[in-house]
C-alpha cells in the first residue's frame, strides 16, 4: 500500500499545473458522482444578490462538471492547449490567465442574468471549466494568430479556429446553454485582451498573481505552530558580527560601483545603483 501511495505521489509531482488542474477536477467530478453530492454553494449563482452570499463560487464554479460529456472535452481541451502554451510560458502566467478567465466568464454570466432575464429564462446556476479553457484557447489563438496546426488532413491558422468557437458560442445564446455561452464568451474576451496587452510587453495579470502569491503564503505560515518560540542569538563568524559582514558587503559594492564609474562613466549606472551610491554617500 506504501508503495501504491508513492508512486501515485511521484505521478502528481511530475503533471504540469494544468494537468494537476485537470486531476483536481476529475477527482471532484468521481466524489460527486460516486456520493451523489450537489455541491450548490460552490456553483456560481445567476443573480448578485446570492453571489454576494457566497463570493467563493466565482472560482469554485470551474471544479464543476455536470456530466461526463461535459468534463471529458473541457479537460481534453485543457490538456492539448495546456501543453501547447507551457512550452512557451510560465506557468504563472497560465494560472492567470486560467483563472482570470473563469472569474470573467462568471461576472459576464452574472451581467448577463441581470440585464436580460427574461431573454436567458430567470435563475440558473453556472459550473464548468469551459470560460477558463476558453480564454487560455483565444489566448493562444491571438498571440500567435498564423501560427499553423494540423487539423485532420489540413493546416488551420490559429485565428481562423478562434473566430470559429467565437461564432459558435454566439449563435449558442439563443440556445438552452445561453448562460453557458455567454461565460464562454467571457473567458474568450479575457483571453484576447491578454494576449494583445501581452504581445505589447505588458502582463494584466500580474497584479492576480501578486494577490495569490499573497493568499498562498499566509496558508503556508498558518502551517507553523503559534506556541513555538525561536531566539536568535547575535553571534560571530570567524571573529566577525553580522553587522561588520553587512558593512564589509556595502564597502565591497560600492567598490564595484566606482570601478564601473571609472571605467564607462557616471551615466552608464542603473538607477538602483546611482540610489545605493547616494545613500551610502550619507
Amino acid at each position: 500500500m506504501t508503495t501504491f501511495t508513492q508512486d501515485i505521489k511521484d505521478k502528481l509531482k511530475r503533471l504540469n499545473v494544468l494537468e494537476k488542474i485537470i486531476a483536481i477536477n476529475v477527482v471532484i467530478f468521481i466524489i460527486e458522482k460516486l456520493f451523489r453530492l450537489s455541491f450548490e454553494w460552490f456553483k456560481l449563482p445567476s443573480g448578485f444578490s446570492d453571489f454576494i452570499g457566497k463570493p467563493w463560487s466565482i472560482f469554485t464554479y470551474a471544479f464543476l462538471h455536470g456530466d461526463v460529456l461535459h468534463i471529458l472535452f473541457n479537460m481534453l481541451w485543457l490538456y492539448f492547449i495546456g501543453r501547447m502554451i507551457l512550452n512557451l510560458f510560465s506557468p504563472k502566467l497560465a494560472l492567470n490567465i486560467y483563472f482570470l478567465g473563469a472569474i470573467c466568464g462568471g461576472l459576464l454570466f452574472m451581467l448577463g442574468y441581470w440585464l436580460f432575464p427574461n431573454f436567458l429564462g430567470g435563475s440558473a446556476k453556472l459550473v464548468g471549466a469551459s470560460a477558463a479553457v476558453r480564454a487560455l484557447l483565444i489566448f493562444i489563438c491571438a498571440y500567435m494568430p498564423n501560427q499553423e496546426v494540423r487539423f485532420f488532413t489540413f493546416n488551420l491558422k490559429l485565428w481562423y479556429l478562434a473566430a470559429a468557437i467565437v461564432v459558435l458560442d454566439f449563435i449558442g445564446l439563443t440556445g438552452g446553454n445561453a448562460g453557458g455561452n455567454l461565460a464562454h464568451l467571457g473567458g474568450a474576451l479575457l483571453g484576447y485582451f491578454y494576449a494583445r496587452k501581452l504581445a505589447k510587453g505588458k502582463d494584466i495579470g500580474k497584479g492576480f498573481e501578486r494577490v495569490m502569491d499573497s493568499l498562498v503564503s499566509m496558508f503556508k505560515s498558518s502551517k507553523k505552530s503559534p506556541l513555538k518560540t525561536v531566539h536568535k542569538k547575535k553571534s560571530k563568524v570567524g571573529g566577525y558580527t553580522k553587522a561588520d559582514f553587512s558593512e564589509f558587503n556595502n564597502q565591497k559594492q560600492i567598490d564595484v560601483i566606482l570601478d564601473k564609474i571609472s571605467k564607462s562613466g557616471y551615466d552608464s549606472l542603473t538607477a538602483e545603483e546611482k540610489d545605493f551610491l547616494f545613500r551610502a554617500g550619507k
